[in-house]
C-alpha cells in the first residue's frame, strides 16, 4: 500500500476538524460546502444518500428537525485516519467515529459508534469530499 505524505495527511486531519466543528455547530451550509458539487452523502444506514451540495444541505436541515426542541449537543470525534491513494488520483479515507451526545444535567452518551468511508479529492489548495458513506457498528 502506498502511503500519503505527512503534509497531505495533516491537511486532511485539519479538514476533518473544520468539517466536524461546522456540523456540530449547526453550520450546515459550511458543512455541505466541504463536498464536491456532485458529492454524495449517506449518513444513516438504510436510507438513500443525499446527492449534490444542495441535496446534502436539504438533508441536514431535514435530519436536524428532530432536534429543534431537544437541547442535545452532539460532538463528532474522528480517529484512526487511514488514507489510501487511488489510481484515479483520489484518496480513500477510512476513519473511526464516535458521536457523543450530551443534554443539560445528563451524562454524555456515545451514540453511535461508526466507520466513515470517504472518497477525497485534494489538490494543492483544497480538500473536498466526493462521497461519504457511514456504517454503524
Amino acid at each position: 500500500m502506498q502511503a500519503v505524505d505527512e503534509k497531505l495527511h495533516s491537511r486532511v486531519t485539519q479538514f476533518y476538524a473544520r468539517q466536524m466543528q461546522a456540523l456540530d455547530a449547526g453550520r450546515f451550509e459550511e458543512y455541505a460546502g466541504t463536498f464536491t458539487e456532485d458529492g454524495v452523502f449517506q449518513h444513516t444506514p438504510g436510507t438513500e444518500p443525499a446527492r449534490t451540495r444542495e441535496g446534502i444541505l436539504a438533508e441536514l436541515h431535514e435530519f436536524n428537525k428532530k432536534y429543534v426542541d431537544d437541547p442535545v449537543q452532539r460532538r463528532h470525534y474522528f480517529s484512526q485516519l487511514l488514507l489510501e491513494p487511488q489510481d484515479d488520483g483520489t484518496l480513500r479515507s477510512t476513519v473511526y467515529a464516535l458521536i457523543v451526545r450530551t443534554r443539560p444535567g445528563d451524562r454524555p452518551e456515545v451514540w453511535p459508534s461508526c466507520v466513515v468511508h470517504d472518497v477525497i479529492v485534494a489538490d494543492d489548495e483544497t480538500v473536498l469530499l466526493k462521497s461519504r458513506h457511514v456504517s454503524y457498528d
